[in-house]
């Protein structure tokens, strides 16, 4: 059952402690676990109140930031920041009754540093239900892909077929099944995400990202500054560490295609 969401008005940003996973489980097995935090935040309230951020430091530099332009197309806060590019994206998918909060899933800036693997755009109608979530993919050449998941369930499995380049140990073609998982009053408790890839022989990685979720404020803050002080340079610096094992582990290297014409990839297919 979807969490309901409140309102525009009257929601916060929050912030999970949790831990990531990435299992590859061919030519040999290779896994690993660790611990992370991560935003989420009202995107469509702190455009309406940007006060409402609180600690975070929103556009401006900061300790722990956010800033538009890490996200969608690029543009400024000026011009309309990450959600007009979301809002855009889902009104040229003819998806026109997300009204709702839409929620943004993702790594901060730490000292003014950022890299996003992937985060995830919950977008909700009027009534709080779940209208759609938007993958939204970057690879380590500057590149950046949205996969848009039309009428989601939490708990229920969705399929796209890949198409963007993200690991040179991963080719594209196949797809990845995603599965959402929420908890909580509003979706404020906890939250799951898990996101396998399948190539022509079948399952190959299995990841995911899970946290508790808590309001993000000054002791929130101030734990995941100490307890994390290098989050997102570890992203990057571990990206290139499990390369090098995986190569050592002699995993097969693939190509870099040419990126896909489309900056959007749509499914609405679930398991079978």
């Amino acid at each position: 059952m979807n969490p309901p969401v409140t309102a525009v008005t009257g929601n916060r940003p929050h912030i999970g402690f949790g831990h990531v996973w990435h299992t590859r489980l061919r030519p040999r097995r290779h896994r690993f676990i660790v611990p992370t935090f991560f935003l989420l935040l009202p995107m469509r309230t702190l455009r309406a109140q940007p006060q409402a951020a609180g600690v975070l430091a929103l556009n401006r530099p900061g300790a722990l930031a956010f800033r538009d332009a890490d996200h969608g197309d690029g543009r400024s806060p000026q011009a309309g920041g990450a959600l007009a590019w979301l809002e855009e994206l889902l009104r040229g998918e003819g998806i026109t009754d997300a009204q709702g909060e839409i929620w943004l899933h993702c790594y901060p800036r730490i000292l003014g540093y950022s890299f996003k693997p992937v985060s995830f755009w919950y977008c909700h109608r009027r009534d709080g239900s779940l209208r759609a979530i938007v993958a939204e993919v970057n690879n380590t050449f500057g590149e950046r892909h949205a996969y848009l998941l039309d009428t989601p369930r939490y708990g229920e499995e969705l399929r796209a077929r890949k198409v963007f380049h993200v690991s040179p140990f991963c080719p594209v073609e196949g797809g990845y099944r995603f599965e959402f998982k929420r908890s909580g009053t509003q979706g404020l408790e906890s939250t799951r995400v898990r996101i396998d890839f399948d190539d022509a022989q079948g399952p190959l990685v299995l990841t995911g990202v899970a946290g508790r979720l808590q309001p993000l404020d000054a002791s929130s803050r101030r734990r995941a500054l100490w307890h994390y002080p290098f989050l997102t340079w570890g992203v990057i610096a571990r990206i290139h560490w499990h390369a090098l094992l995986l190569w050592i582990k002699r995993a097969p290297l693939h190509s870099k295609p040419t990126p896909p014409a489309r900056p959007v990839t749509r499914s609405s297919s679930p398991s079978t």
